[in-house]
């Protein structure tokens, strides 16, 4: 019978040595029996996504978090608290059907000796560094074939308690792990954090907003073009491509991410904001937005440390799967209110350029219109990387369009002076906020760039280094372009730059160029996220299954033309519409509700109440005002 003690006995010249007490024992024994007798706070698994099924977890939070409600220093804040103490009860066969898309089974052997009953455990043996992956085929194949095994019949059982530092020594690398900890611990040192076995590490992560995204559709692609592939040693261990985090970005890479994640099309739609508000009233509340966006960013990573899941697994282990939900509704309403806005800002440049260069005026809906045949094909691509070069042109594009813009302000301003403006607007300011908080949204990539990072702890500096450069950017844009135009100010400022200049149609061109390469990579999320709660089935192995993702796809695109051609009207308000509902939501209502399940301060619990009344106002106030006055 294993002892329950957790030290390790260290014998010396016929003594034990650190051997535990007999009450030490016994208490041991009572808190491990608490432990078993205690009735675990079931989650629902059906609304696990593929490789989060971290949601699962018993709601023992309480018993893992630091007592200061503040966040992390910079020596503790990429730590996880509750990897060490905690274990990841996923149920061993659910598991096992995570860890089965990363291994080699019969099905993908092309050898016909492997079709029976051994064939995971001679498989890995046949594959360059089979010695290193066996256990983990083993492990898989134990778990598949216990249903199957007889057990003797029994007329009482007894359930045996259960010691959570040596229950996962049988996993493969199980001893090691369970040795290194012991030995810190013994030299009085903090145990290294780990995730518990490799098996774990294949359920551990997520992409945008922490979700797994991935389609396993683009698999068959791959296997179409590649029917003669031969394993080389320096093919990886795990054929199938995965977007995981490696954990290698350094702290410039991570402000690079996060500045692609808050620049796009939202600053254009700034100094048409300013008018709705107010030079003053703009200027004031634009700052108050972005420090107010800083906290909530760093209540989420904060709550993170306590809770090392996706976005809306979070909120499943804290409040339920009803969270999780409500989640993603809000990044799929905000993902679609994106594309639809930036299909108004192409069609309206295209159409500036159009009237200018060629003399053709046609409404602006025609322009939304033909966008289709252009998003319909990108939105077939099921993985997310073959859209990176888009991105990357996008991003050359905006640079170019914003230093253009500042150019032009300043040289108007030196020349003509400033414009017709007001400090504040009494009729419009509501429309100003949504406006705002629709710019700063860029929380669904926080979790994916903190995962990301070589060094997470340094992870606060950064965002806060780059919330202060992007607020001194909207903030004079959105002045500038005010202050130069005035009252005449378009709801995409560029519109007001000279149509006739050949330079500025170049820069209106290449602008909406930039948008409409991004418009795919804004619809990913949105497409992925519905899919997974239609679809059952897998489209791998059923062309009819995947030709209905197809034609939702193809819907949903139609779908996202249509809201554009409604709400290309009043853009301006529309675009306050999306921040109001859509973005406020997921910016000031979710992070500091799962904040306060963590904060253990007054201050920080206030700070918690002030960030979340502020949302709850701005929800439902600005998104009446904009309603409306349309």
């Amino acid at each position: 019978m294993v002892s329950p003690a957790s030290e390790p006995v260290e014998i010396k010249r016929g003594k034990k040595v650190g051997s535990p007490s007999r009450s030490e024992v016994g208490s041991r024994q009572n808190a491990i029996n608490r432990l078993v007798a205690s009735p675990p706070l079931a989650q629902s698994f059906s609304q696990l996504s593929k490789s989060q099924p971290l949601s699962s977890i018993h709601n023992t939070h309480d018993n893992f978090l630091s007592t200061s409600g503040k966040f992390p220093a910079a020596s503790s804040f990429g730590s996880n608290p509750i990897l060490e103490n905690s274990i990841l009860d996923i149920p061993q066969q659910k598991k096992a059907e995570i860890v089965k898309k990363h291994l080699v089974t019969e099905a993908d052997s092309s050898d016909d000796n492997l079709a029976d009953n051994h064939a995971l455990h001679s498989t890995p043996y046949k594959l360059p560094g089979g010695d290193a992956t066996h256990e983990v085929y083993k492990w898989h194949a134990e778990v598949e074939n216990a249903p199957m095994k007889r057990t003797r019949s029994r007329s009482l059982y007894l359930p045996r308690p259960i010691d959570p530092e040596t229950s996962n020594m049988r996993e493969p690398g199980g001893f090691r792990r369970h040795h290194v900890i012991m030995k810190a611990r013994k030299a009085g040192k903090e145990p290294p954090n780990m995730i518990r076995s490799f098996i774990d590490f294949l359920a551990m992560y997520g992409h945008f907003a922490g979700e797994d995204l991935s389609d396993d559709e683009d698999d068959e692609e791959e296997e179409d073009d590649d029917d003669d592939y031969v394993a080389l040693e320096s093919a990886p261990l795990l054929p199938r491509e995965r977007n995981t985090s490696d954990g290698a970005a350094s702290p410039s890479k991570a402000v690079f991410l996060l500045l692609k994640s808050f620049v796009g099309t939202g600053v254009m739609f700034l100094p048409k904001a300013f008018y709705n508000g107010g030079m003053a009233f703009s200027s004031i509340v634009l700052v108050f937005i972005a420090l107010i966006s800083l906290c909530s960013f760093l209540m989420l990573v904060r709550t993170r440390t306590h809770y090392p899941y996706s976005f809306g697994d979070i909120g499943n282990a804290l409040y339920g799967s009803w969270m999780r939900s409500a989640v993603l509704f809000s990044i799929t309403i905000s993902q679609i209110g994106f594309v639809c806005a930036y299909m108004i800002f192409v069609a309206e440049n295209l159409d500036s350029v159009a009237e200018q260069v060629f003399g053709i005026r046609i409404p602006v809906y025609i322009y939304i219109m033909l966008q289709i045949f252009i998003y319909v094909p990108l939105a077939m691509i099921r993985r997310i990387s073959k859209l990176s070069f888009t991105a990357l042109i996008a991003d050359v594009f905006i640079m170019f369009g914003l230093l253009y813009l500042y150019y032009f302000d300043i040289n108007q301003l030196v020349k003509d002076g400033v414009s017709d403006i007001a400090a504040f607007n009494p009729e419009d300011f509501a429309l100003f906020i949504g406006t705002a908080v629709f710019t700063f949204e860029g929380i669904g990539l926080i979790i994916p760039i903190t995962e990301s990072m070589k060094e997470p702890e340094k992870f606060p500096k950064v965002l806060t280094g780059v919330m202060i450069f992007i607020s001194v950017l909207f903030t004079s844009i959105g002045a500038l372009s005010y202050a130069t135009f005035g009252s005449n100010i378009k709801t995409v400022v560029i519109i007001n730059l000279p149509s006739d200049d050949p330079l500025v149609q170049t820069v209106q061109l290449l602008y909406a160029l930039a948008i409409l390469l991004s418009i795919p990579l804004q619809l990913f999320p949105a497409i992925r996220i519905m899919e997974q709660g239609l679809f059952v089935k897998s489209g791998k192995n059923d062309l009819y299954v995947k030709w209905q993702k197809n034609i939702f796809r193809i819907l949903t695109v139609i779908a996202c033309a249509l809201i554009a051609w409604g709400g290309a009207s009043d853009l301006d308000k529309f675009v306050s519409l999306i921040g109001s509902f859509a973005c406020v939501p997921l910016c000031f209502i979710y992070p500091p509700l799962f904040h306060y399940k963590v904060a253990r301060t007054f201050g920080a619990k206030m700070l918690d109440i002030f960030v979340l009344a502020f949302g709850v106002f701005s929800l439902f106030y600005t998104t009446h005002v904009t309603i409306r006055k349309w």
